[in-house]
């Protein structure tokens, strides 16, 4: 997927490029014939006045552009401090795990708290262990594969919980260049309009559709981009954190069959 988004994103950038140019080439080859662009040499051309003389779809655009850029930040943030935080916790937990502590004592400490992470799993694993045995579990079969059922389900919600919202990046990454190129096909056909209506090809005519065309572009570049490169990077550390608690639950029903195997182990 991810090398979709990139394949999409320059082949968007690259005909944003070539229609603005092309455009740009023949509003020269035009204002070679006439002289009269020197009018606009004094006009406003700030982002807030380019913005506000666009006309109301490319004003749309823009404003669905800026807010998706800045909702893809909120998340990019967001995941970048959960994740981090979630890495010292795995290495905590895992510290505190192998440190020799009895098994009984840690499932009391982990379970006052709201687990997350490896704890979760290990709370969910210890839960169904205590639980089982207190019932009188006979079958060794099938408490290890209820505990293994535990573990898979317990993976499978931090996984998503890890991993949401994530779409939406990379959904910006994806659509917000076609948006912006929507936008640049509308302000240079708000200039080819100008110049029919006012059968001149001065800069003063074009300038505004050029100059809303390239806006839009700018704008969808600057949603897409920073949401492809953070979706890239944050899927991969989705990835890296989810490979650490597949291998604790391995590790752990491994630790859990042993003793499930002592407890069964008939007695001289």
């Amino acid at each position: 997927m991810n090398g979709i988004i990139r394949n999409r994103l320059a082949g968007t950038i690259g005909l944003s490029v070539f229609i603005v140019v092309s455009a740009g080439a023949g509003v020269v080859l035009a204002q070679g014939v006439e002289s009269s662009g020197l009018e606009a040499a004094g006009g406003d051309v700030s982002l807030l006045s380019l913005f506000l003389q666009a006309g109301l779809i490319v004003k749309s655009v823009m404003i669905g552009l800026l807010i998706a850029s800045v909702w893809s930040w909120a998340i990019i943030f967001d995941k970048w401090f959960l994740y981090t935080r979630t890495k010292r916790q795995l290495n905590r937990f895992e510290k505190v795990f192998w440190s020799g502590q009895s098994l009984e004592e840690l499932y009391q400490t982990v379970s006052e708290k709201s687990p997350t992470g490896m704890a979760s799993l290990f709370v969910a694993a210890m839960r169904e262990w205590k639980r089982s045995f207190e019932r009188g579990a006979n079958s060794q079969i099938g408490l290890q594969t209820r505990i293994e059922k535990v573990l898979d389900v317990s993976l499978a919600r931090e996984a998503e919980r890890l991993e949401r919202r994530l779409i939406f990046l990379a959904t910006v990454g994806s659509a917000a260049p076609f948006v912006g190129l929507f936008g640049t096909v509308i302000g240079i056909m708000t200039s080819f309009q100008a110049i029919a209506g006012s059968k001149s090809t001065s800069l003063a005519v074009v300038a505004p559709g050029i100059a809303e065309a390239l806006m839009a572009t700018a704008l969808g570049l600057l949603a897409a981009i920073p949401a492809t490169i953070f979706y890239n990077k944050l899927s991969s550390d989705v990835s890296k954190i989810t490979l650490r608690l597949e291998s604790f639950a391995d590790e752990f029903s491994a630790i859990l069959s042993r003793q499930i195997d002592e407890r069964n182990k008939p007695r001289a």
